[in-house]
């Protein structure tokens, strides 16, 4: 009878929230304090009561009910895995995070960590950070049909799984277990967790300066409501609790898996490669050479014949270009004018000792000559020793070029050998005389004369 005068407003609700996103469904629980806030007085369970009815109605008497069959999982028997999408602000930017979940079945430990991309390369990364965070593997693993993982779906159970993805199970000896299309009971867990996570850790919006910084409050609270939360079917014990029991039954973390998504390119003849809309830099000797792009969740690494030529962080924007200015040193041995205008070489990060050289050298081009010949030494002795040969002659009050170098060449010299300690025994009776003149008494009366 409380309801009467807020059925409309109940109806209308339900309503919207039946025709609405999915993501955007607000809980029962949600519309019930919604109504309160409107001079609703009644309880909760009228609140349900009235929405189960009205969704009855809606269904109609025709439709089909959808059961399902409870599961049941040993310790380290599987664990589950999907994506969800969820909102974030990251620098002051709303932005739109995709977000691995898995979770083990029997324990409902569960481990999320959100990314810009929902590639095969960030489900190896996540697979990895969750084993190593859980110290070890189930036997099983529970998919839905994504592409990084399945390439064609068969009768029954068959499936062809990705290459790639079934190196990584080899690696942690996982059989993997992909669900019948739209049949998301399958792995209802997770499925429940992406709901759970989104009404109780995702709502407010999380605000954070970097992503990983959200990674890090997100592994944190993973923890804590681990420790919080009490088991759905072990009700006297805790998540972890149960967890712990069930830690033994896990197989051993051997490592993570090279997760990386590998593409082939030629390097252009400005030692820079293209991947993903953005540019990196690789060594010079790479240039107008083909190349293997190794693309990780947080890296892009380049190899030119089996040797890393490129290292950097990855980016995730679009039209940005990674320098790192130590790739075109030999190119800029031998244009040393290009330190001027180069694009890779502004704004340098130098070591202190080489940045207050060229301070003290000046600007002009026999002063960027002068300092390039000091650069292109660490080609051959190494970034350390340049430093330590520079702050030598810096000290000495030498802000010289030819003085450094010959610091370098010096240290280069093989080291002297250790004196040879006479015995008394050998010593000579009569030590020779370091005298010229003496040869005169060789040649006789004539040179007296």
């Amino acid at each position: 009878p409380k309801l009467g005068t807020f059925i409309e407003r109940l109806e209308g609700m339900l309503e919207a929230n039946a025709s609405g996103p999915r993501k955007d469904r607000l809980t029962l629980t949600r519309i019930a304090d919604l109504l309160s806030r409107e001079g609703y007085d009644g309880s909760y369970d009228a609140v349900r009561r009235y929405a189960s009815r009205w969704a009855d109605q809606r269904r109609g008497v025709s439709s089909p009910v959808e059961a399902f069959v409870p599961l049941s999982f040993a310790p380290g028997d599987a664990y589950q895995f999907d994506w969800s999408h969820d909102q974030v602000e990251i620098g002051g930017t709303p932005l739109t995070v995709k977000v691995a979940h898995l979770r083990l079945s029997h324990s409902r430990r569960f481990y999320i960590r959100a990314y810009p991309r929902e590639t095969q390369e960030m489900v190896f990364d996540a697979h990895a950070r969750a084993f190593a965070l859980f110290g070890g593997v189930t036997r099983r693993g529970i998919y839905d049909n994504m592409k990084t993982a399945v390439e064609a779906v068969f009768a029954g159970k068959t499936r062809r799984f990705n290459r790639r993805f079934e190196q990584m199970c080899s690696h942690y000896l996982i059989e993997p277990v992909a669900c019948t299309p739209a049949s998301g009971w399958e792995k209802g867990q997770v499925e429940n967790q992406v709901g759970y996570a989104r009404d109780n850790i995702f709502k407010p919006r999380p605000r954070f300066r970097t992503l990983e910084e959200l990674n890090g409050w997100l592994e944190a609270e993973c923890e804590r409501r681990a420790r919080n939360d009490r088991h759905p079917e072990y009700r006297d014990r805790t998540v972890q609790e149960v967890f712990e029991a069930e830690r033994p039954f896990l197989a051993p973390f051997v490592g993570p898996f090279d997760g990386f998504h590998q593409v082939e390119a030629v390097a252009q003849a400005t030692c820079l490669i293209n991947f993903d809309r953005n540019r990196y830099s690789v060594e010079a000797r790479a240039a107008r050479r083909a190349v293997q792009i190794r693309a990780y969740a947080d890296r892009v690494m380049v190899l030119c014949d089996g040797e890393v030529v490129a290292d950097h962080p990855r980016g995730f924007g679009r039209d940005h270009t990674v320098y790192d200015p130590w790739h075109y040193l030999p190119v800029l041995a031998r244009k040393p004018g290009a330190l001027r205008n180069g694009a890779p070489f502004q704004d340098w990060s130098l070591p202190p000792a080489l940045t207050r050289l060229r301070k003290r050298l000046g600007s002009g081009d026999e002063a960027d000559r002068r300092f390039v010949r000091v650069l292109a030494s660490v080609l051959d002795d190494g970034l350390d020793a340049v430093d330590d040969a520079v702050r030598e002659a810096l000290d000495a009050g030498a802000a010289s070029d030819e003085v450094i170098l010959n610091i370098l060449a010096r240290r280069r010299e093989p080291p002297r050998p250790e004196a040879i300690t006479t015995s008394q025994a050998l010593a000579l009776r009569h030590p020779p005389i370091a005298d010229c003149a003496r040869y005169d008494l060789l040649r006789g009366p004539r040179a007296a004369a």
